[in-house]
């Protein structure tokens, strides 16, 4: 798989950009602040529907435009796919596939897929638990991109769960319950026992329905990412071992905010079945619904886990020096793309984003080395010397200059 062309009308710092490129590595120079990083963005927009530098479209527009629009030429086996994406702040992004509007716009989702790995990347190790769910789950739609839809599904299930408890919260505060569930500012002697109201026993009752749904499309993510873990961690201890030269343990352990016994048997590395995943977030449901109702937020399920990852007996949030932290980090997207080669049959396109000048001579070496064969590669690098020969020597060179990209012969 490769990307033949990429045409950006009003995307970032370009009111119109023009980039052919080929098998091989393409490397894009420029300075800081010159727009190399935007090119590649707008390339991973195409293969994720989202950005790695920001949550939301809007810095995505370029100042003054109401739209942005992304075109790029995919070939794989010899067959070329157009995708275009028109990307509208405030309204629903449209998207067609070889000339055709799609329905819905994750529907291209799977036509092009792309391995970066940014500066960005390091709070996969460093960083809150988010990012690393994150990882995960956009692991998973780039293997099956039906996982995009269970993800919409799951987020749109835990507002509605989230605004219920929210709710009974607030109904729990009016009625002057406490932990306990008894008034509030009341002394020893006077305090009873509560007795819920029609409104909270209504809600108290819908919460249990939401649950249930929770747990049906929980469960399935649940179950998804640790088997893609499972897969994914013999590839990742490879992949350290060869980038740093460090014979250390690398482990990955999931951390799931269920109820013991079946949370230590995942974070021991056990696959459970879906319908024991289901049952293990009901149970887990239930012996958190006073806290939830509380504090009117969900406090299980998939939304809360995290994966712990280390390097011999401790943990790398915390400990892995920056060279480690590093070459983990790298380490993850490597295995990424050698899992999605594997299973695909074909490569990624893998996308190397400033990249060369966070890491010593040595390290370079060795990542040039691993990515040799991929078909095609992007490198952005502020200046030449950063990106080794071996590399370099494979493709062409374009120079980013205000916005403006040339060929450098």
């Amino acid at each position: 798989m490769h990307v033949r062309h990429l045409s950006l009308v009003d995307f970032r710092s370009y009111a119109v950009a023009e980039l052919p490129l080929a098998p091989g590595v393409t490397t894009i120079m420029g300075l800081n602040g010159q727009g190399k990083t935007n090119l590649v963005e707008a390339l991973g927009y195409v293969a994720t529907l989202g950005s790695h530098r920001v949550a939301t479209d809007q810095p995505l527009v370029r100042f003054g435009a109401s739209q942005a629009v992304i075109r790029a030429v995919v070939v794989r086996h010899d067959r070329e796919t157009l995708i275009e994406l028109e990307i509208t702040p405030g309204k629903a992004n449209r998207a067609k596939i070889a000339r055709s509007t799609v329905s819905r716009t994750r529907d291209v989702l799977g036509t092009l897929r792309t391995v970066l790995f940014a500066p960005e990347d390091l709070a996969l190790v460093k960083g809150d638990p988010a990012g690393r769910r994150a990882f995960l789950d956009d692991l998973l739609v780039a293997r099956q991109p039906r996982w995009a839809g269970v993800r919409q599904d799951y987020d749109r299930i835990l507002k509605q769960r989230n605004a219920l408890l929210k709710q009974s919260a607030a109904a729990l505060r009016g009625a002057g319950g406490g932990a306990g569930g008894g008034p509030r500012g009341r002394s020893s002697g006077q305090r009873h026992q509560a007795e819920p109201d029609s409104s909270q026993a209504s809600a108290l009752h819908t919460l249990d329905v939401w649950n249930t749904h929770l747990a049906d499309v929980g469960s399935q993510l649940l179950y998804a990412r640790l088997r893609l873990l499972r897969d994914l961690t013999p590839l990742l201890a490879a992949a350290y071992e060869e980038v740093s030269a460090s014979q250390a343990t690398t482990t990955a352990t999931y951390r799931a905010s269920l109820s013991e016994p079946l949370s230590a048997a995942i974070a021991a590395g056990a696959v459970p079945e879906v319908e024991q995943v289901r049952a293990g977030l009901l149970d887990a449901f239930e012996e958190h619904r006073r806290a939830e109702v509380e504090r009117g937020v969900s406090l299980v399920g998939p939304h809360r886990d995290d994966v712990q990852l280390a390097l011999g007996p401790l943990p790398a949030k915390g400990y892995a020096s920056h060279g480690e932290a590093w070459s983990l980090a790298l380490g993850l997207k490597l295995a990424a793309y050698q899992l999605l080669r594997r299973d695909l049959g074909d490569d990624p396109v893998l996308v190397l984003d400033d990249v060369f000048a966070e890491l010593d001579t040595e390290r370079r070496e060795r990542l040039a080395a691993l990515v040799s064969d991929c078909e095609q590669v992007l490198v952005t690098a502020a200046v030449g010397a950063d990106v080794p020969d071996r590399l370099r020597a494979r493709g062409v060179t374009y120079m980013v200059t205000l916005g403006e990209v040339t060929r450098v012969d």
